[in-house]
């Protein structure tokens, strides 16, 4: 099983950027902690602060993956592109959103996903642990 975690714009930051939201855990140690319990699972981390990659990204998925976990960060409140990225290849390749805060619990601006509905499944709120945990969903839909 082969899945692909993308990161969206400014998690390059984690770690440093905002603790007090987003945690002390950098991306490379939320990729850690996933490889470590789930060796099992090939697992590719990308992140970019580009939302024309992480489309292209996603959809190039078909035949390759088996399913995403994305963060799309910022872009979960205003990239319909995204969205339609994942709807696109959702039929074979299914998503879990992830966020490292509770979005419903910060800025009104955030209480709003337009790419929750294109992904089977979201997360949020239990920093870094919540990439495991879609992990963990992901693995047992794709095995049933």
């Amino acid at each position: 099983m082969k899945i692909l975690v993308l990161n969206g714009p400014n998690l390059n930051l984690l770690g440093t950027r905002e603790p007090e939201i987003y945690g002390t855990e950098t991306l490379a140690d939320i990729e850690a902690e996933m490889k470590a319990l789930y060796h099992e699972v090939e697992i590719e981390f990308r992140q970019s602060n580009s939302e024309a990659e992480l489309i292209t990204w996603i959809g190039e998925t078909r035949g390759m993956f088996d399913g995403i976990i994305i963060n799309p960060a910022a872009l979960t409140h205003t990239s319909l592109g995204l969205y339609d990225a994942l709807k696109a290849v959702a039929d074979v390749v299914p998503a879990v959103e992830v966020h490292l805060s509770n979005t419903h619990a910060r800025e009104e601006i955030r209480h709003k996903s337009l790419t929750a509905a294109a992904c089977i499944g979201q997360l949020m709120g239990f920093q870094g642990f919540g990439y495991t945990l879609a992990l963990r969903a992901l693995v047992q839909k794709l095995s049933s």
